[in-house]
C-alpha cells in the first residue's frame, strides 16, 4: 500500500507508485503545509499510526525524512508510537528468519542491525534501492487501482501545530 499526505495533487504521486508495483493507495488528504509550518511530524506520525493499525501492517517503510521539512522524525515517532522496534536510514534490507537484516551508513561506516522479529519500522535512505520506472502498460493498469481518499481533518488527530519557526537565517559566506 503507497501511502501519502498532501494535496489533491498527491493522488498522481500515489499513481506513480501504483505503476511502479503497488496494489493500492491510501491519500490522506490536507491542504495544510506539510513543509512543517502547519502539519508537523508529530500528527503525520500519528495520522500513519491510523493508518498502520487499521491496515494491520507488520512493515512500514518511510523515507528517512521529508524533502520539505528534512526533520527526520516521522518514523521514529511512529515507531514509538505502535511500540515496534525501528531501524533508520537503511541502505540495505533482507528479511531474515523472521525478522530483519538492516544495513544502514553511518559517520564512521557501515552497520549492520538485526530485528529479531516484526512488526518494525524502517526509514530508507536514497541508497537502499534504484527505483524501477514505470512502464506505460503499468501506467494505464495503475488509473485502475484503488487509491482511497481520507480526509486528515476528520481522523480524530490534532493537526494543530506545537512548534513554531520564529525565524531562518542564511549561513554566513565562507570566507
Amino acid at each position: 500500500v503507497a501511502l501519502s499526505i498532501g494535496p489533491k495533487q498527491c493522488t498522481e504521486t500515489i499513481r506513480t507508485a501504483l505503476a511502479m508495483g503497488c496494489d493500492r493507495g491510501i491519500h490522506i488528504q490536507t491542504d495544510l503545509r506539510t513543509d512543517y509550518m502547519d502539519l508537523q511530524p508529530f500528527a503525520i506520525a500519528q495520522l500513519f499510526q491510523k493508518i498502520v493499525e487499521k491496515e494491520k501492517s507488520d512493515l512500514v517503510l518511510l523515507g528517512k525524512q521529508g524533502i520539505d521539512s528534512d526533520c527526520g522524525q516521522t518514523g521514529p515517532m511512529l515507531a514509538g508510537m505502535m511500540g515496534w522496534p525501528q531501524v533508520t536510514f537503511a541502505a540495505k534490507v533482507e528479511v531474515k528468519d523472521g525478522g530483519l537484516l538492516v544495513e544502514r551508513e553511518t559517520d564512521s561506516g557501515t552497520e549492520t542491525i538485526q530485528v529479531k522479529s516484526l512488526p518494525a519500522v524502517v526509514t530508507c535512505d536514497l541508497r537502499l534501492n534504484e527505483p524501477r520506472y514505470a512502464t506505460l502498460p503499468n501506467i494505464m493498469k495503475a488509473k485502475k487501482k484503488p487509491v482511497e481518499t481520507l480526509k486528515a481533518e476528520e481522523m480524530g488527530v490534532d493537526l494543530v501545530p506545537h512548534n513554531q519557526v520564529l525565524e531562518i537565517l542564511e549561513p554566513p559566506p565562507r570566507k
